[in-house]
């Protein structure tokens, strides 16, 4: 049995992780200063430090005497990475070098591996399909530069201090306890709760963009694997499928998974959305010996039957 520290773990997938790790006999740790994470998620077994990520004496507190870190805590929302550029970098940049440097001595004063979230942002607008780990990265937001900054100070962290990091490309994460009231939410919970209480869905431009969606539950196997690992250096991948789905094609399978006719409202196209956004998961696969295993039908089936009031 381990001791692990979650960061935003009353959050959408770090509670999920949380879960996870019980289940398998671990003790966790959480922290989250409850600004987008629930306290309602938070798993009864889990020990929780409300903190922000940023703060270097509340990151030290919760990390004293863990096994390792799963560092998931973020403002995960390109909007609002434009509205307080300073701030949000301060939570996504500095929160995560103040984990990296809480991880150097945090196992009885040796370091721990920290294994955390990047994301598909990093790629931005580049049209290469699909997008390997080696593709240039040119982000278009403050988020997407501060989750790229994470990772080179993810090889820092192991170059300099030692620190072993596993950083994964997030990309386009849904599943259960996505809260799409939230404005860091995705199309998937959004277009499920409309569908839940009779509404209209709402597409923006043609509906012909192209995403690559991964189930919670994945995220979460590929998480713990990392750790499972004990990794060594700062490796990077990206956590996707490879299998591209429209926006139309969402709508229509949730529109088939409910049983009846949901209506579409077109609006215009959002300024600088992406087209096509998918990844390949060949480095994700020969490194762990496994791909995402849940199909997108099961996965919005299991999204749909626990869509929140």
């Amino acid at each position: 049995m381990a001791h692990y520290l979650v960061t935003g773990g009353c959050g959408f997938i770090g509670s999920h992780l949380a879960d996870r790790l019980l289940a398998d006999g671990h003790r966790v740790t959480i922290l989250d200063d409850l600004s987008t994470g629930r306290l309602e998620n938070k798993p009864a077994a889990a020990r929780l430090v409300v903190g922000d990520v940023a703060d270097a004496a509340a990151v030290r507190e919760a990390a004293d005497a863990v096994d390792g870190i799963f560092h998931l805590a973020a403002v995960a929302s390109v909007q609002r990475s434009k509205e307080a550029w300073s701030d949000t970098h301060r939570t996504n940049m500095m929160g995560t070098v103040t984990v990296f440097e809480a991880a150097r001595t945090a196992g009885a004063g040796a370091p721990v591996p920290v294994v955390y979230a990047s994301s598909a942002a990093v790629y931005g607008d580049n049209p290469v399909t699909p997008l390997g780990e080696d593709a240039e990265t040119r982000p278009l937001s403050a988020y997407g530069a501060d989750k790229l900054g994470c990772e080179l100070h993810g090889r820092v962290a192991w170059s300099i201090h030692g620190v072993p990091t596993v950083g994964f490309r997030f990309f386009n994460v849904y599943g259960p306890r996505q809260d799409p009231r939230s404005p860091y939410s995705g199309v998937i919970s959004i277009f499920a709760q409309r569908i839940a209480r009779g509404r209209d869905l709402d597409i923006h431009g043609d509906g012909e963009q192209v995403r690559d969606f991964v189930y919670v539950g994945d995220v979460v196997e590929f998480l713990a694997a990392a750790m499972e690992r004990r990794p060594r250096g700062a490796g990077i991948f990206n956590l996707c499928t490879g299998r591209p789905t429209s926006i139309a094609m969402l709508a229509s399978v949730l529109e088939e998974l409910a049983g009846y006719r949901v209506g579409r409202i077109h609006h215009p196209a959002r300024p600088g959305d992406i087209r096509v956004s998918i990844g390949d998961p060949a480095r994700l696969r020969a490194a762990f010996g496994m791909g995402c295993r849940t199909g997108l039908l099961d996965g919005l089936a299991a999204t749909l039957d626990r869509v929140p009031a």
